[in-house]
């Protein structure tokens, strides 16, 4: 019975595989259109938001006040919770997918750090006080990337614990601040739009992320309990 608790998730390749997925939805529904628009250059993607907004006119007249920062959360999200899997003990009854695992998601926590600097950046970037927020984001995703085989020590409750609430923040604040300037696109583009569909695949893997680590933690619970049962 110990040995179930302490394997469920971890040995068996079903949540890992889910885990993969709801990090490649969540960056593909990101980079997807969330504007669409049949001109491929008045397509509005998750990442050009945190950029794009700032040019609308009720943003910059002051009507509208929204956080940009929050638009690369599912960034942060992303890159956090590849890192913190990359060197967790999943697959050790296949050793043969142990690197490749690693890589995938060291890769793509990487890929998903870089994505936080700002579409035209020179050196004044990093000192420009308008993205310091992304610039400490990008730093912190990346020391977390390369300490990735020190997070694997650190209690499970604590990372998936952290992942979850990162992943409820990647829903609520970028489409919170969607919502509230949609209009104003739809106004500038002066014809019906509808979000598209990179907002709800985002959405579909944030909530599969919030899933996957749910039973994390209820595995980590599950497993101190038994530890403590059996002192």
């Amino acid at each position: 019975m110990k040995q179930s608790v302490l394997s469920l998730g971890r040995s068996q390749l079903f949540f890992p595989a889910l885990f993969v997925i709801a990090l490649l939805l969540i960056f593909l529904g990101y980079v997807g259109p969330w504007v669409p628009h049949r001109v491929s250059g008045l397509v509005v993607t998750g990442l050009d938001l945190g950029e794009y907004v700032k040019f609308l006119p009720p943003i910059r007249g002051g009507q509208i006040t929204l956080w940009r920062a929050g638009f690369y959360l599912p960034l942060v999200a992303v890159s956090l919770a590849a890192s913190f899997a990359a060197f967790q003990p999943y697959g050790q009854r296949h050793s043969w997918l142990v690197w490749p695992w690693r890589l995938l998601l060291l890769g793509l926590a990487t890929v998903a750090a870089l994505n936080l600097l700002p579409p035209a950046w020179d050196q004044s970037t990093f000192t420009n006080p308008e993205f310091r927020q992304q610039i400490i984001a990008l730093l912190v995703c990346l020391g977390v990337m390369a300490t990735s085989p020190l997070w694997a020590l650190v209690p499970r409750l604590l990372t998936a614990g952290t992942v979850i609430l990162l992943s409820v923040g990647s829903i609520w604040l970028p489409l919170r601040g969607f919502l509230r300037v949609f209009p104003a696109i739809r106004d500038l583009y002066q014809q019906p739009l509808a979000p598209g569909w990179g907002l709800y695949v985002m959405v579909v893997g944030l909530l599969l992320l919030i899933g996957v680590q749910g039973v994390e933690l209820f595995t980590a619970q599950s497993a101190h309990r038994w530890l403590r049962r059996g002192r």
